[in-house]
């Protein structure tokens, strides 16, 4: 098994593990392709191929295109072009977010440093773009384009909404479309595109994708209280403490509107017992099943939307792997 799979997302990527493999040996590569004058990117390029993951992303555009005729070479240029972008965007988060490890490994920022990591976060955009352009599809470079503004923006938005405790649900709900679920969106509908896939059902596959993204990301917002940090890489309550309101956080303002913890913990920051209150009043509630609901619904949303594609392994794979996300943090 690759790319970090368990026997539960093997048996998901099966009708496009060969394929899949294609993107890993792409994405290693990088590094053998690196010119004499840029000889100093490979240890970066091969540090960043080997971080792992469970490459649900080129997974999504793989599985999107399986069920129609279609360029092979087409879909592994576009399914790696996702990876990458996901990668820089990661390179970035950590080198912001001042994040020490990801997955249990130093990050670029941590081992190379700041400078070094922004700039080599930017040379990953910019080798995911140039896949993005080998496909030949404008309304794909356009769509690629478009979703790293919002990735940016997503980022942007949470810069500046930190310790905010006046932000509602619907500005929580556009974040984590603009942080993830917009590049789950291009993952899904560059797949349904490259293959020629009748436009009703690219809708239906790019509206798939986003649901599993809005629910992949509030599952990662959970893991923020239930998780272990060995298996996160960070502490729990780390989004808290970096003043970053989630579904649960939103969930418990709402029901204590008049004697809001979290408003009080984000004026008395520096107050550990203040943050600790917030973690207890939201373990102690019904407010993390409440959460997981939420994600559930997602995934069933994203599985009525694959009634019309066309039946098979592929489209049987999207419905597994609809069913996966809600329980993978557990």
């Amino acid at each position: 098994m690759l790319y970090g799979q368990d026997e539960r997302t093997a048996a998901i990527y099966a009708p496009v593990q060969a394929e899949l493999e294609r993107v890993e040996a792409k994405l290693k590569g990088l590094a053998s392709e690196a010119t004499t004058a840029t000889e100093d990117l490979r240890p970066l390029l091969d540090y960043v191929a080997e971080t792992g993951g469970k490459r649900i992303r080129p997974a999504l555009t793989l599985l999107a295109s399986h069920s129609y005729p279609h360029d092979s070479d087409k879909l592994v240029l576009m399914a790696s072009a996702v990876e990458l972008l996901h990668l820089a965007t990661l390179i970035h988060d950590d080198t912001v977010d001042d994040s020490s490890t990801r997955r249990g490994r130093a990050t670029v920022s941590n081992v190379w440093g700041h400078h070094v990591s922004v700039l080599f976060g930017d040379y990953v955009f910019a080798t995911s773009a140039t896949f993005v352009c080998d496909t030949e599809s404008l309304r794909i470079m356009r769509r690629f384009s478009e979703t790293i503004m919002e990735l940016a923006s997503g980022e942007l938005i949470e810069y500046f909404g930190a310790y905010d405790p006046n932000q509602a649900r619907h500005l929580y709900d556009d974040r984590i479309y603009r942080k993830t679920a917009s590049l789950f969106c291009t993952a899904g509908e560059s797949g349904a595109v490259l293959a020629g896939a009748p436009e009703e059902e690219v809708q239906a596959m790019k509206r798939y994708a986003y649901n599993i993204g809005m629910a992949f990301q509030i599952g990662d917002d959970l893991l923020d209280f239930e998780g272990e940090e060995s298996n996160m890489g960070k502490p729990v309550g780390s989004d808290l403490r970096n003043g970053v309101l989630t579904l649960p956080t939103i969930l418990l303002m709402e029901r204590y509107p008049e004697d809001n913890p979290v408003a009080a913990f984000f004026r008395d920051k520096d107050n550990p017992d203040k943050l600790q209150r917030v973690l207890d009043m939201i373990n102690d509630s019904s407010i993390m099943q409440d959460s997981r609901d939420v994600v559930r619904n997602y995934c069933n949303r994203a599985c009525a939307e694959l009634e019309i594609l066309p039946q098979g392994e592929a489209r049987d794979s999207l419905a597994a792997l609809a069913e996966y996300v809600p329980d993978r943090q557990r």
